[in-house]
């Protein structure tokens, strides 16, 4: 079986669902649209052995959803993009996109450094990488910086959902703060997710148990070990606040990292909405509900194959259906 075909095999509860379909709302005519990828640096395929179901700290619970491979220097972590938990609840700030599956495998997956080294000149997330992702999240969610990519607090601008989260212009689900909630399931001994540079990030705690030690303006420090990590945190910058370790970095963002693969146009700013739910009432469909001063509106939306159609239904019960066609 191939690797794509694992990840579409296995799978936990929305996350899982997800791999098969989505749907929106739309006024009459349906439109069928094709459109090209975004220009992110596409992973060579590598020349050296990879080890499959290799072991690394912090995965084994999602090893259902999330496949890690070990290649030559580097880990590959492969997964739907979509984690287990519900999603977009809560967020008051919103620009009309949903969670979408990506395919992060192959050459496709995220990857950083097995053996990763301090870097002469760390790379601050206050003034940088406010573009693509900074880190993986044990659940194969990618972790981006705290800061969006206009440099204000998406935590405090009420952009994420009460798991740190939301959907960007690709409709790819990513985290913005610590997904803290993982120590829960991983242990306190375990990180919960990687930063790209390879240092692992743990939770509210150090890896004993004890209480955190003071951090540095990246939220790390050295381990009892003599390891440096990094901590998730309720304050900002949440998560790793930069990268500590030796990376590379071209157009603003951690190269090179998975290309993303937009299905639709990226939506724009609604005004006073609130996600009030989020769930899969039928197989591969989903729907997305929301409120504008206290009247519900909702997305329906479902794939089917390579065509995702959604279905839009505003609060005075008008719809309208849109149609496109991944690739």
């Amino acid at each position: 079986m191939s690797r794509r075909a694992l990840l579409r095999a296995g799978g936990l509860g929305l996350g899982a669902a997800f791999l098969a379909g989505c749907g929106v709302s739309s006024r009459g005519a349906d439109i069928v649209s094709d459109l090209a990828s975004t220009s992110t640096t596409i992973v060579p395929p590598t020349t050296t052995a990879v080890v499959a179901d290799a072991t690394l700290p912090g995965f084994a619970a999602f090893a259902s959803t999330v496949r890690v491979l070990r290649s030559g220097d580097h880990w590959l972590v492969e997964s739907s993009g979509l984690p287990t938990h519900p999603m977009m609840v809560g967020i008051r700030n919103w620009q009309q996109q949903v969670p979408l599956p990506q395919d992060y495998s192959g050459a496709n997956a995220w990857r950083f450094p097995a053996e990763p080294k301090l870097a002469a000149t760390p790379v601050s997330a206050r003034n940088a990488l406010y573009r693509g992702a900074i880190a993986i999240a044990v659940d194969g969610i990618p972790i981006f910086n705290a800061l969006n990519n206009r440099g204000e607090d998406a935590t405090k601008l009420g952009e994420l959902d009460r798991w740190g989260g939301h959907s960007g212009r690709a409709d790819d689900y990513h985290y913005h703060a610590a997904p803290l909630y993982l120590q829960e399931i991983v242990g306190v001994s375990q990180p919960i997710a990687y930063a790209l540079d390879g240092f692992p990030i743990y939770g509210s705690l150090e890896p004993d148990g004890s209480a955190m030690r003071p951090l540095d303006e990246l939220n790390g420090h050295l381990g009892a070990d003599g390891v440096y990590h990094y901590h998730g945190t309720t304050t900002f910058p949440y998560i790793n606040g930069g990268l500590r370790g030796e990376v590379s970095v071209i157009d603003d963002q951690v190269d090179p990292q998975p290309r993303l693969q937009p299905t639709r146009p990226s939506g724009s700013p609604l005004p006073g909405a609130t996600i009030t739910a989020f769930d899969a009432p039928g197989n591969s469909t989903y729907r997305l509900t929301y409120e504008v001063s206290g009247a519900a509106a909702t997305i329906n939306y479902t794939i089917k194959g390579d065509e995702v159609t959604f279905t839009f239904i505003d609060a005075k019960g008008s719809s309208r259906t849109e149609v496109y066609r991944r690739r």
